[in-house]
């Protein structure tokens, strides 16, 4: 129990400190997963319009595979991944494997699914409360699609804050294509598994507090969106 709370007592020594060492790795941790969101949103905001605004033969199955990617096993993607990029894949020659734009490939992989299904969800709420008022104001799809997108902009802001938790909190997947390499691709998740492994509980500790205070503050800024947007729409 001493060896626990001195290592605790170290790890937030090195927090307080900004540790070069800590900074590093948290660094490249939002780096990746924020450029993963980015381009997760780029993708998928576009597709859960087109699933909320129109009808086509096959869209139920979209829906589905979609709702079902959201449980993706993270080594699994990684693994896929992992063999689209090797030498001997289809995109090998780019020489991916192993950098932080492996990570973020990955990581879009997982994350695109979960702001796909929750803001179709929500801008097809949406779609079906403004319905006849957008219709009695002859509003073109391309106008109710940016009417509903401002309006709905809180729960789209609490679906992509969902997937940077998702991202951020990734392990499996990072570690098969970044291959955990210190000072490239070794981000908090993995650090955490390399250092406790290794015994080193102070910074395992340490990336560990900082987790758990960024997945703190991200269930707080859900909980502060849907509350503004509830009051948004009380008003």
């Amino acid at each position: 129990m001493d060896v626990i709370w001195q290592a605790t007592l170290a790890s937030f020594s090195m927090l307080m400190t900004l540790d070069d060492r800590l900074i590093e790795v948290i660094l490249l941790s939002l780096r990746v997963s924020l450029t993963a969101l980015v381009i997760a949103s780029l993708i998928g905001l576009p597709i859960a319009a087109c699933l909320a605004f129109t009808r086509f033969p096959g869209r139920k199955i979209i829906l589905v595979s979609f709702n079902a990617m959201m449980g993706l096993p993270p080594v699994v993607v990684g693994l896929v991944v992992y063999l689209l990029l090797s030498r001997s894949g289809p995109f090998g020659v780019f020489n991916l494997l192993f950098t932080p734009t492996a990570m973020i490939i990955a990581q879009v992989v997982l994350v695109t699914p979960i702001i796909v299904s929750l803001c179709r969800e929500s801008l097809e709420s949406m779609r079906r409360e403004y319905h006849d008022a957008l219709r009695s104001l002859g509003a073109t799809p391309a106008q109710a699609i940016s009417v509903l997108v401002w309006d709905g902009r809180f729960t789209l802001a609490t679906a992509h804050l969902a997937g940077f938790g998702r991202a951020i909190a990734e392990v499996g997947a990072v570690m098969i294509v970044g291959g955990n390499i210190d000072h490239v691709t070794r981000v908090m998740t993995t650090a955490i598994a390399l250092e406790a492994s290794k015994g080193d509980l102070v910074v395992a500790l340490g990336l560990g507090v900082v987790l758990v205070l960024l997945s703190l503050t991200i269930n707080f800024l859900v909980h502060g969106v849907r509350s503004l947007g509830e009051a948004k729409g009380a008003s």
